[in-house]
């Protein structure tokens, strides 16, 4: 079954280039398939370009899934970075 996390962007710039990239490494270390959703896309988190793409602001709320077999270590890592690199806060 899918994990999911909401979070709320506080970062003043949004989600740029250093952090995306900090996010999308993490990623790429599980196995599992994992999707950001901010309005009508949904775009892998494994893809930086992708990420970048959708421009996301400050005070955005964007939903994180993860499907596949390490889903829960795959959340639980993006939550904790997010926190440490205070992007967001975690909503859920």
């Amino acid at each position: 079954m899918a994990k999911q996390v909401e979070v709320y962007i506080t970062d003043p710039v949004g989600l740029y280039a250093r952090p995306v990239t900090k996010l999308v490494e993490i990623m790429k270390i599980f196995d599992c398939y994992v999707h950001l959703l901010y309005g009508d896309k949904d775009i892998n988190m494994k893809s930086m370009m992708g990420l970048l793409s959708l421009g996301i602001p400050c005070k955005a709320h964007v939903t994180i899934i993860a499907e596949g077999k390490d889903e829960d270590h795959a959340i639980e890592a993006l939550k904790d970075k997010i926190e440490t690199m205070h992007l967001g806060q975690v909503l859920v």
